[in-house]
């Protein structure tokens, strides 16, 4: 059986805005819950169809995908599984969609309407409150060579458990490609006040420690190369370092200073499965401060050569042009 569009799940339209499906979510979800609707396999077929639905349209990338490619959605283009998606141990960058659309229904605020056959505000439905633990922040720090490739780290902390102190080590998967300030959900890490309490979440902010020679940005990896004045004027081929191991780099003859050169496919890996960035590496002439007598000479017989540089002649032509103009 073919899927409905989800669009028409949530009863919405193709342009509709964050919080135009946040609130149509939040209105069917609650009509729909197995919890109101115990018994009924229906309700709870919709309630899935929407659930699925709200997950895809209100995350950016997978609702772009679904809107070109339809229900093939993330599969198009290869995109593979999302490592943050649902069902997996980390929930990155995406908020626990219950935590705040049925934080009324699940802590008893929810009273039907008498005139829909519920029991009304006197004497209605109201189920208990959940004790639930405090959620934890761990900010933890890698290397940019770490963020490219991936990386299992084992951490330690303290939390607290039925009213006691309790250091946990847990380990850590670092997707490839993970960006700073970017959460990693450990479900069920928290505290918990009591053995009977569900316990509270832990979220791992990922940061970057200072490189000695890479800067990032989106997924390209930024360097600086100095090359001296005669490596610029007459051409070199240098090895350079990247993100996984080095390439070479050819440098033509009469490279200019802040030229870029760009290494396609050394950057960073994107998690969505898109292509990865690239290394851009701009070009640095160093002039020494000071040379020899030999190196004088030498230079020297260079003058020569530089009346024939087309910007510097360039703007001798416009300076005089400029000068008699007053």
């Amino acid at each position: 059986m073919s899927k409905k569009d989800y669009y028409n799940v949530l009863g919405v339209s193709r342009q509709a805005t964050g919080d135009e499906l946040k609130k149509a979510f939040r209105k069917m979800a609650m009509k729909y819950h197995p919890d109101k609707n115990q018994g009924d396999k229906g309700a709870e077929d919709r309630f899935k169809e929407i659930n699925e639905a709200y997950d895809v349209l209100s995350d950016p990338k997978k609702r772009q995908l679904y809107d070109q490619f339809g229900h093939a959605g993330p599969q198009a283009q290869g995109a593979g599984p999302n490592p943050f998606g649902a069902g997996g141990p980390f929930q990155g960058g995406h908020e626990d969609m219950f935590g705040d659309i049925f934080g009324d229904f699940f802590s008893g605020q929810y009273q039907g309407d008498p005139r829909q056959g519920g029991p009304g505000r006197r004497g209605g439905f109201r189920q208990p409150r959940e004790e639930r633990g405090a959620d934890l922040r761990y900010s933890l720090n890698i290397t940019l060579e770490e963020a490219a490739t991936g990386t299992e780290k084992r951490i330690s902390f303290v939390r607290h458990r039925a009213g006691n102190e309790d250091t946990a080590k847990l380990s850590i998967t670092v997707p490839a490609g993970v960006k700073a300030g970017q959460r990693l959900k450990l479900r069920g890490e928290g505290d918990s006040p009591s053995a009977n309490a569900k316990p509270g979440d832990l979220y791992v902010i990922v940061g970057f420690q200072d490189h000695i020679l890479f800067k990032r940005k989106d997924n390209d990896v930024l360097m600086e190369l100095p090359i001296s004045f005669v490596e610029a004027l007459l051409g070199t081929s240098v090895d350079v370092p990247t993100l996984t191991g080095k390439a070479a780099l050819n440098v033509p003859a009469g490279t200019h200073p802040g030229q870029i050169f760009r290494l396609k496919g050394k950057g960073f890996p994107d998690i969505g499965g898109y292509a990865p960035g690239d290394m851009l590496i701009k070009v640095v002439v160093d002039v020494p401060s000071s040379v020899g007598e030999e190196e004088r000479a030498a230079l020297e017989k260079l003058r020569k050569a530089a009346a024939t540089s087309p910007l510097v002649n360039d703007f001798r032509d416009k300076m005089k042009r400029l000068l008699q103009s007053r």
